[in-house]
């Protein structure tokens, strides 16, 4: 199970860490995306911060459950705006939507695993909202 666990986390932090140079740099694909989006450049920026952020958190293991969370959120909106907006096949191929797919499955099953430490967070954090 440990060696699926790092699998998971290594496919799904690989593939949102390779985006960012596109994202970062102003790559002209990244441009257009978000551009398509109406969310150019703060929506290109702020996904690469959210995606840096989630490959560290899953691949550092206490908080792995963390990152699965966040990327699984951010997955869940690259998908809903390659099915709704900018097509499977953006730039001639589906490898944008097939990465997103992969990376929130990946998330997902992480999440599963961990089901407990998130069941533990909302028990603790439900009682203390209500005060």
């Amino acid at each position: 199970m440990l060696i699926i666990k790092w699998l998971l986390r290594v496919i799904a932090a690989l593939i949102m860490l390779q985006t960012l140079y596109f994202k970062f740099t102003a790559q002209p694909e990244s441009v257009q995306l978000f551009g398509m989006l109406g969310m150019e450049p703060w929506g290109r920026i702020g996904t690469g911060v959210g995606e840096l952020i989630a490959s560290l958190l899953i691949l550092f293991p206490p908080t792995s459950w963390i990152g699965a969370g966040l990327g699984l959120g951010l997955m869940s909106g690259a998908i809903f705006f390659h099915l709704t907006i900018l097509g499977v096949f953006f730039g001639g191929d589906a490898l944008l939507f097939s990465y997103a797919v992969i990376v929130f499955v990946a998330s997902g099953i992480l999440l599963y695993l961990d089901k407990e430490k998130l069941i533990d967070f909302v028990t603790i954090l439900l009682p203390k909202m209500k005060k």
